[in-house]
């Protein structure tokens, strides 16, 4: 399985570090060139690797941690998403008639036909993220929401490799409200830092 991350700013780069801390190799992208992200990818870790957009969209994994507005060009890279898992790790200022009155991932989710697609990691501040998520005996909880309950799974795998305590909640349009930021409307879990103790 192949991970990368899509977006280099707080939150990509605090991804990136969960993945560095767990010996997971992740290309990291955005719209800058390779060698303009490597300094910082360097400070990570050595899996960290620098790529090109068209390389990074090659992955079986992509978490998307770009600007909302920057979602459909991302999703030109590919006529076809089928295979491809995209994790919404976007948040919005956009109100939900812009949105067509839709939750924000599954109007994101339009610009990648095919894919399977799940929100997750974006209810947290980038600082909390780039923590270690193991803390006296407990893991950060990351909730999770999708369409499809086997990406669903496959994202809540993903999470426990990163030493997080996938917490799924549902649809986009049940519990998926629950962690949007849209607009004005925040969901009631956005910013909560939650932690689930090891049984």
């Amino acid at each position: 399985m192949s991970y990368a991350i899509i977006g280099f700013g707080s939150i990509g780069q605090a991804l990136a570090r969960a993945f560095a801390r767990n010996n997971i190799e992740v290309t990291v992208a955005s719209r800058r060139p390779p060698e303009a992200l490597l300094p910082q990818a360097q400070a990570i870790g050595p899996r960290v690797i620098p790529g090109t957009l068209q390389e990074a969209v090659k992955a079986d994994v992509i978490i998307l941690a770009v600007l909302f507005e920057g979602h459909r060009d991302i999703g030109k890279l590919l006529a076809d998403w089928k295979g491809k898992t995209v994790i919404d790790a976007m948040n919005t200022n956009d109100p939900v008639e812009t949105l067509d009155n839709l939750p924000s991932s599954a109007f994101a989710a339009r610009s990648f036909p095919g894919a399977r697609f799940v929100k997750g990691f974006n209810h947290l501040l980038s600082r909390t993220l780039a923590t270690d998520p193991k803390v006296q005996g407990g893991h950060r909880v990351v909730f999770l929401s999708s369409d499809d309950e086997a990406a669903t799974a496959q994202v809540a795998d993903l999470a426990k490799r990163l030493g997080f305590a996938p917490v799924n909640l549902g649809k986009f349009d049940e519990g998926g409200a629950l962690v949007q930021a849209r607009g004005r409307v925040w969901g009631p879990l956005i910013f909560q830092d939650l932690f689930k103790q090891q049984p």
